[in-house]
């Protein structure tokens, strides 16, 4: 049953306690009015604005005419509109991960939205743990909530070449790091590979989580893929504040709209768009804030039937702003529609089938391939399970070589990624192309937290001698925007105890890709003999948030969020379709 106090408005909603209720809103009322307000804004409804623009963020540079257009929407629409900062995660700009504190970001969203009277929320963000930080914190709250994402940066040009971090940016540097790009050219290209506000240019984490939000029905039709500069970005967010005003009082909450067969639709999408391996976990956690899961068998199941429809690199050619001109998620969506729940509600009110069927019939074909000619017949991931991963792994089999897909190779393993900067490119490392290399101790429950250091760079050896991929291990994650035959997420961790820590040089792995098995080849007597040598390594002693991480973080198919934040499990994903 809702509280009473809740079904205030305004000013009104949630008063601070001081024993006295008018004196209560009286005391506000007072101080709101030296923000400037005259009597009449002050009796309106209020539209939260949540955002997290920080000068360690160069993604939401642009977030002040944002933030002036969604105030315009919620002002029109006759609300107040209130703008509030929370922790702003910029992705490379954070020690030791932004994931690390993507947890914390959610519990200040949701806290203040909960703390603070609102009506409603528009949630601003863009770089690449933000979005799930607040989605995670907004189903928590459950009040009335719509995302506004920054939107994703144009491309640059080098010597002729189209630019657009970060996919370029590995590119050149693995030039850089086999030779044949020197240091004067790799500092150029250092000042081209971001050169607008907005999130990385191609389907990294940032994109993904965008596209992911619109389809979930967070966010309205279109709005994943509008470039951060273009003047469409900006009609967009002045439309958001003024939906946020009709949430106002309606049931279009985040519990009724983040539904299980919301999740299907959004994994579907992640398949079609060969998105960021990273949404796996993010998704996960989202869905973990109300009971539910995702299922990393269900998603091969969905893998197997979705294919991959767009050409956007890291997998393909192009950039988001390409997808945008190109019809943006509306058109990947119109191809996905047999597979898709079409029933779902969205925070515009009418149902994903409904946007699809208003949606404009154009459709540039170089980016958006239809179902009957994909990129590829499969999905863009697939989960690996096997005696080395009981509890999953996953690998974007989009950004990989299919040829390393069937094989066994010899294991050169890295204890940390300190043991991994001092060897990897010493000449006497003892590796072939057909090893796995192997990343122990960088998973959530490490010192690591699960950094985004599991795409291991190519030993330099054999870099220079041509080499561009081979299989690689580990229990991190990797960026959105990197490629490559990469096998992430190995879980349980090997700080967990996992089998990942027990796995030693010279041993034999076997990968298939087709039974979607991991599997050490080591006697299982043999694993019990090394387990039992292992010693226990107690973390130093922790305080404050390091603490509360240390004591409470889930892996990554739990979405590594923490226990105590995570709703009673009410029911699985839908079934496959």
């Amino acid at each position: 049953m809702q509280n009473h106090d809740q079904t205030r408005r305004g000013l009104a909603r949630g008063l601070t306690n001081y024993g006295d209720r008018d004196f209560s809103l009286f005391l506000r009322r007072s101080f709101a009015s030296a923000m400037g307000y005259g009597r009449e804004m002050l009796d309106r409804p209020i539209v939260g604005i949540a955002h997290s623009a920080s000068g360690f963020n160069n993604c939401h540079r642009h977030f002040p005419d944002l933030i002036e257009a969604v105030k315009r929407g919620v002002l029109t629409a006759g609300a107040l509109p209130i703008e509030f900062p929370t922790i702003s995660l910029g992705e490379s700009f954070l020690n030791p991960t932004s994931l690390k504190f993507r947890n914390l970001m959610s519990m200040d969203v949701e806290e203040m939205i909960r703390a603070q009277p609102m009506d409603s929320v528009v949630l601003v963000g863009g770089c690449d743990k933000t979005v799930p930080a607040q989605l995670m914190g907004a189903a928590s709250a459950d009040i009335p909530a719509i995302q506004l994402v920054a939107g994703p940066m144009s491309t640059s040009r080098h010597r002729g070449e189209r630019l657009g971090a970060c996919t370029d940016c590995r590119r050149f540097w693995a030039q850089h790091r086999s030779g044949n790009v020197d240091a004067e050219e790799i500092s150029a290209v250092e000042q081209r590979l971001a050169s607008t506000a907005g999130t990385c240019a191609v389907m990294g984490t940032a994109s993904t989580m965008a596209s992911l939000a619109e389809v979930l029905g967070m966010m309205p039709a279109g709005a994943a893929a509008i470039p951060a500069v273009d003047a469409d970005r900006l009609r967009m967010a002045e439309s958001t504040g003024r939906i946020a005003v009709s949430l106002i009082g309606s049931d279009r909450r985040p519990s009724r709209i983040l539904t299980a067969r919301a999740f299907e639709n959004a994994v579907r999408l992640l398949l079609a768009l060969g998105g960021s391996t990273n949404a796996i976990i993010h998704l996960a956690a989202i869905a973990g804030r109300l009971g539910l899961c995702i299922d990393l068998a269900q998603m091969n199941a969905l893998s197997d039937t979705t294919p991959v429809l767009i050409d956007l690199k890291p997998t393909g050619t192009g950039y988001m702003q390409d997808l945008h001109a190109a019809g943006g998620i509306p058109a990947v969506l119109r191809e996905l529609r047999p597979l898709l729940h079409l029933d779902c509600i969205t925070v515009t009110g009418e149902t994903i089938g409904e946007r699809i069927d208003a949606a404009s019939d154009w459709v540039d074909r170089a980016f958006v391939r239809p179902m009957t000619d994909p990129i590829r017949e499969t999905g863009g991931l697939v989960a690996l399970f096997g005696n080395l991963a009981p509890q999953g792994a996953v690998l974007k089999r989009a950004a990989a070589d299919p040829t390393l897909f069937e094989r066994e190779g010899r294991a050169v393993v890295f204890e940390s990624l300190a043991d991994l900067a001092a060897r990897i490119d010493h000449p006497d490392l003892d590796v072939t192309p057909d090893d796995f290399l192997v990343l122990q101790n960088a998973g959530p429950a490490s010192e690591a937290a699960m950094p985004e250091a599991g795409y291991l760079p190519i030993p330099a050896k054999l870099a220079k001698a041509g080499i561009k991929d081979m299989v690689r291990i580990s229990d991190a994650r990797m960026s959105g925007t990197a490629y490559g035959t990469v096998i992430l997420h190995v879980s349980p961790d090997a700080a967990s105890g996992g089998t990942l820590g027990l796995v030693r040089n010279g041993d034999r792995i076997r990968l298939s890709v087709a039974d979607r098995t991991l599997e050490l080849i080591v006697d299982d007597r043999e694993l019990v003999r090394r387990r039992s040598k292992i010693t226990a390594h107690g973390r130093s002693a922790s305080r404050g948030y390091q603490h509360l991480y240390d004591a409470h973080i889930l892996q990554a198919n739990e979405g590594c969020d923490f226990d105590f934040l995570q709703a009673a499990k009410i029911s699985s994903s839908a079934s496959p379709r």
